[in-house]
């Protein structure tokens, strides 16, 4: 997991597959027939919009349009308004509350 962006808006995390390897590594050892790679190890981005206090997570094709998001920004070095502008269009479609973060 690794955080990408915070302000006083917005946090943007990029949970990354390599923990759910190391915990399906561990149980291959208690469990010969576990599968040492799980099936599905994807990235995904969370995305907490501060002001309302909901999260969306973005995995599979949405989460690939945003990593060519990120690469964009890296390129084009987008102001704060910018790239804020960007995260409350995404924003738009959190429906889980956060409880815990």
């Amino acid at each position: 997991m690794h955080m990408l962006y915070d302000s006083e808006s917005f946090v943007v995390v990029h949970m990354l597959p390599d923990a759910v390897q190391a915990t399906a590594t561990s149980r291959q050892a208690l469990n010969d027939t576990a599968p040492a790679v799980p099936q599905l190890a994807r990235h995904g981005f969370e995305i907490v919009d501060k002001r309302s206090g909901k999260e969306v997570y973005l995995d599979g094709s949405w989460a690939e349009m945003f990593q060519e998001q990120i690469l964009a920004w890296q390129r084009d070095t987008p102001t704060q308004e910018e790239v804020e502008d960007a995260l409350d269009r995404y924003a738009g479609l959190a429906q889980n509350p956060v409880v815990v973060h």
